[in-house]
């Protein structure tokens, strides 16, 4: 139990601290109670008081003194701050646009058209907030003066005409990306089951691991392995090196590194590079053409038309960043064998930079999905999914039953997966495979990757909409093929994306009679993500760049979609991903280590392989700094005049307090910001 309180003590100590007090203070008291009081007078009072006066006054002045340094430092660094940045956006200009740029040359003015647009409603509403009329509109008949009789007009015609058909093209909007999202679930429930079922493709045999002896080859089929490459003087090393060294009989591969480069200096390294291998034993050939009609499909088809292709079975391919592992052959080529009707066998990618900057983990991010998800499900349950181009096994049989490789199209890829699709042949996704490769580091590559890679599809569809009605497949593969892999996952993706969260959202909040729900901005965008994100779990710091970051790409993938379509601009053109390099020796000898082989003679292929070409790459110093062309940073005017539409649009939402709406709107239109600077990937000074 608790002491009750004394309150005489209480009241005893408040009268002893009183007197005290009063002891203290009272000079009077203080001489009768005996003590010795010294009285110090100064000869002039108020000199002390004007000492302190004069004190207070100086450090007021020091004080104002620091507030004025403070200021003009701060002013200073405003300044400075300010003129790097209109140095860093007078650099970042380029002389000649990209063709994803150059293409988008309509789109872009539609948008600086949106952007006048929003600009105008923005001031018409900031008067109208203003004036009180966001509180009490005006009606046209009790309208006095001309301002007002314009706003309450204004208000009707948004109400009668604008909202309407908007609203209708945000539900359309909606019920699309409601669709999108169901697959995006659907695709994450067949994983989870492949997961918990521990469902993998398992091949009738296995080649034993270790070097391969001489005499026991008979059971190792002919392979020819193809690299492709154009002017990619930073990786060629590498993926010839990687080629080389698989651990497959070399009486029983051939290489043939198939050089598109028109740089001299290029062709001669490269050429250089073959030499060396062919004279440690490697059967490995050196192709150029002199004209590079095609792209890399012209460069594949007449690679395969070579005389001595009817001797092999199979054929790999890799580009020219791909380092494969030296038992790459052996735990692909089991699976064909037993399976007749098995046309490809693919690896998954992985990435050896994709922790250099933020660009590269939110493309990781991207990429995960895709392969864990997307290719493993489809590969599973339905035996068909878009060739990745490299990284993957060929039954040459199959490439020449559906008309081996054609040119009409930037993705030949897909082009000769939907062909052997259609012809009756079965693919196989291998997970467990990884072959290493490298991810474009700097915007402007990643840009011009993304265009190609969304305008191809839309040139494809287009010309084999009817060969897919015509086939012979059944209907359930026709109906995928059209509504899953086309027009779902190619079209509608990028047409409601940069639809919807670009155009409808900033609308919708000029003509606030539009509405677009909270969960449509917010909700159901943030679980998606979460989806997208589960197979990279060390991403998930990420999230919230992600989200923004994907709406941000809409406007590339929705050009070039358009594009492809339709056949605006440069879609054909084909721009090779510039490569920097990041492959490092290092990772060619620990794939050889997991492979368990001979770490002596592959440490010494690489020391072999670092000193190629030394020679020429000297003589040839003085032609490759006159022919690369200086790295620079760029201003990407679309992105930024979508940056200003969402930050216009958001200013507009602050005024009516719309929470979720702004705090998308702003983060958003910063994201596009950004994106727009180029401050998102690779910095060069």
């Amino acid at each position: 139990m608790s002491r009750e309180p004394n309150y005489e003590f209480q009241e005893w100590w408040n009268k002893q601290r009183e007197k005290n007090h009063d002891f203290f203070t009272n000079d009077s008291n203080n001489a009768n109670k005996g003590f010795l009081t010294v009285e110090i007078r100064s000869l002039n009072p108020d000199l002390t008081t004007e000492k302190d006066r004069s004190r207070s006054a100086r450090q007021l002045s020091w004080i104002c003194l620091l507030r004025f340094q403070q200021l003009a430092n701060s002013l200073a660094w405003i300044t400075n701050s300010f003129l790097l940045l209109l140095r860093t956006a007078n650099r970042r200009i380029s002389a000649a646009d990209s063709p994803c740029d150059s293409s988008a040359s309509r789109l872009y003015r539609i948008i600086k058209f949106f952007l006048v647009l929003v600009v105008l409603l923005l001031c018409v509403e900031l008067v109208a907030y203003f004036k009180g009329w966001h509180f009490s509109p005006p009606s046209a008949a009790s309208a006095e003066a001309a301002v007002e009789l314009f706003y309450a007009l204004w208000l009707e015609i948004r109400a009668d005409y604008l909202a309407p058909p908007l609203q209708s093209l945000a539900n359309v909007c909606i019920v699309l990306f409601l669709i999108q999202s169901m697959d995006r679930v659907l695709l994450m429930l067949g994983c989870l089951w492949i997961k918990i079922r521990r469902i993998k493709p398992t091949a009738s045999m296995e080649y034993p691991m270790g070097r391969v002896e001489t005499g026991n080859v008979d059971d190792y089929p002919m392979v020819l392995v193809q690299i492709p490459m154009c002017n990619e003087k930073e990786v060629y090393q590498q993926s010839i090196a990687a080629v080389c060294i698989m651990d497959w009989p070399k009486e029983r591969m051939l290489v043939q590194v198939l050089d598109d480069s028109d740089e001299l200096d290029a062709q001669n390294l490269i050429q250089a590079e073959v030499q060396k291998w062919h004279q440690k034993g490697v059967h490995i050939l050196y192709r150029h053409r002199l004209i590079r009609s095609g792209y890399k499909a012209g460069n594949l088809k007449s690679a395969m038309s070579c005389d001595y292709i009817k001797n092999y079975e199979f054929v790999a391919i890799f580009d020219a960043d791909f380092q494969p592992a030296p038992d790459f052959l052996k735990k692909t080529i089991p699976h064909f064998k037993g399976n007749d009707d098995l046309a490809l066998v693919q690896a998954r990618w992985a990435f050896v930079n994709k922790d250099e900057n933020l660009l590269t983990r939110l493309q990781n991010i991207n990429l995960s999905f895709h392969f864990e998800v997307e290719q493993q499900v489809n590969g599973v349950f339905i035996n068909f999914f878009g060739f990745n181009g490299t990284a993957g096994v060929w039954r040459i049989k199959a490439l020449e039953d559906c008309g081996g490789w054609l040119e009409r199209t930037t993705v030949e890829d897909m082009d000769i997966a939907v062909r052997a699709h259609l012809c009756g042949w079965k693919f196989v996704y291998l997970n467990d495979v990884k072959c290493y490769c490298e991810l474009p580091e700097s915007y402007e590559a990643y840009k011009k990757q993304q265009y190609r890679w969304h305008s191809g599809p839309m040139q494809l569809f287009r010309l084999c909409f009817l060969d897919i009605l015509h086939s012979k497949v059944n209907k359930a593969k026709k109906a995928n093929l059209i509504f899953l892999f086309f027009l779902l996952r190619k079209l509608i993706l990028p047409f409601y994306s940069f639809t919807l969260f670009c155009i409808i959202l900033p609308l919708t909040i000029f003509l606030p009679e539009a509405e677009l729900p909270a969960w449509v901005v917010c909700y159901v965008p943030g679980i998606m993500s979460v989806l997208n994100i589960l197979p990279a779990p060390r991403s998930f710091p990420f999230i919230v760049p992600y989200l923004l970051f994907e709406n941000t790409m809409s406007v590339t993938k929705f050009n070039a979609m358009i594009s492809g379509l339709f056949r605006l601009g440069n879609s054909y053109e084909w721009i090779v991903t510039k490569k920097l390099g990041r492959s490092s020796e290092a990772d060619l000898v620990a794939f050889e280590n997991e492979s368990d082989s001979s770490v002596t003679e592959t440490t010494s292929f690489l020391r072999s392989s670092s000193d190629s070409g030394l020679e020429e790459l000297s003589k040839l110093e003085v032609t490759s700094r006159r022919s690369v062309k200086t790295k620079r940073n760029r201003l990407y005017r679309m992105e930024l005049t979508l940056a200003f539409i969402l930050l216009s649009a958001a200013g507009r939402s602050l005024l009516s307090a719309q929470g979720m709406h702004f705090y998308f709107l702003l983060f958003q239109g910063i994201s596009f910001l950004v994106v727009g600077l180029d401050l998102i990937g690779e910095q060069v000074s």
